[in-house]
């Protein structure tokens, strides 16, 4: 039994941060990948460099915010591209594709802040939105993976010093009781189930040194169905591409699924 390995990856801006993506495609070689904030376009995607790294791709671009992708060594079928619930949503925030037999969800929930205020209110009904489809996910037979930037800190636990985030959307009430109702649906936080005695962060500020003296939260999850839960084999973070020059603030999260290839 081989192991797939699946990564979710805010890049923070895929044109300016392409070198960074590329070299941490070719040194860890994710299975499949789902990307957040591609900051540009649908023509400015780099289809076809990512072909030459043996990467298929679907993705859905916004100019100057948002964006989401999925890529995939193996091909990929898109099913969806944007939530249902809302019409009138223009954000690029979600999409979908069955790669590897997998089904796998790309989200970027919205940040929220300021809090209280009309953004806080629309990564609500985001959140809401999610929740509702991700019901109908659980449905499905086959394993089923969620992975994005879902802009939650879930826990104290996962704040270097919560006391700091108390202000924020992203540690707000509601956002972290969304995300639980969303794991009340039957749904495994990958990254907390293997790691669940031991602090591990996902995202470190650019200011006040924060990556160095490890100040970070944990807000990149991958949510795993029971089929693909039964299949976990491990998980873990590239820390160190959030060491390198010119990085995200995001570092990569993976997991590796035992996992059936032809």
């Amino acid at each position: 039994m081989k192991t797939l390995r699946i990564a979710t990856y805010n890049v923070n801006g895929i044109r300016s941060r392409v070198d960074n993506l590329f070299s941490w495609l070719e040194r860890t070689a994710p299975d499949i990948a789902c990307l957040q904030e591609l900051k540009a376009p649908d023509e400015h995607f780099p289809e076809s460099d990512l072909k030459d790294l043996g990467y298929d791709a679907i993705w859905h671009g916004q100019k100057s915010w948002n964006g989401v992708a999925i890529l995939s060594r193996g091909g990929l079928t898109e099913i969806r591209r944007g939530l249902p619930g809302d019409p009138d949503d223009t954000h690029s925030r979600y999409i979908e594709a069955l790669c590897h037999g997998i089904t796998v969800g790309c989200l970027y929930l919205p940040n929220g802040n300021p809090w209280p205020g009309p953004k806080f209110d629309y990564k609500l009904r985001w959140f809401e939105r999610l929740a509702a489809h991700a019901k109908t996910l659980l449905a499905r037979n086959g394993p089923v993976v969620l992975a994005g930037d879902y802009n939650v800190i879930p826990t104290p636990f996962d704040a270097h010093k919560p006391e700091n985030w108390v202000r924020d959307a992203l540690f707000s009430p509601e956002a972290r009781e969304a995300y639980r109702r969303l794991l009340e649906q039957g749904w495994t936080d990958a990254l907390r189930a293997l790691n669940p005695d031991r602090q591990v962060f996902t995202y470190w500020d650019y200011f006040r040194n924060a990556f160095a003296r490890d100040a970070g939260i944990r807000i990149d999850h991958l949510l795993l169905n029971a089929p693909a839960s039964k299949a976990l084999a491990s998980a873990g973070v590239d820390r160190e591409e959030r060491g390198l020059p010119h990085p995200s603030d995001h570092a990569p999260v993976w997991i590796e699924l035992r996992h059936s290839r032809s």
